[in-house]
């Protein structure tokens, strides 16, 4: 037995590997909720830039950050939570299903001599 496979045989019994693939929706659900999070404010920090470099070449109001940033995180917050929840809502409602689903296994293997793997001519 090789050493991958040794470190792998645990992760063969059902219930260990449910939870394991738990806690890998988990993870899933962690990661895009920052990466969702980060790209709505990194697009509202862009968007005030332009509109600051336009405002302050023209004669318009002076923009203030704050004005645009505090929504974007307002909406940042809430886009990622969804997005964070719907695949945590994926995750943990498929694992259980398919932890309760068992594959179906040959039983027994035909042989040469099998009657059904003969040919009639």
């Amino acid at each position: 037995m090789s050493a991958a496979s040794a470190w792998l045989a645990p992760l063969r019994q059902p219930s260990r590997a449910a939870r394991v693939a738990r806690w890998l929706w988990i993870a899933f659900a962690i990661v895009v909720w920052n990466v969702v999070f980060d790209r709505v404010l990194v697009l509202a920090g862009r968007q005030y830039v332009h509109a600051a470099t336009v405002a302050a070449r023209g004669s318009g109001p002076y923009l203030r950050v704050n004005d645009w940033m505090r929504p974007a995180i307002t909406r940042g917050l809430w886009t990622a939570t969804a997005a964070a929840a719907l695949i945590l809502a994926v995750g943990l409602i498929g694992v259980p299903l398919a932890a309760r689903r068992r594959p179906t296994r040959v039983t027994e293997r035909p042989t040469t001599s099998d009657q059904r793997l003969a040919t009639s001519d």
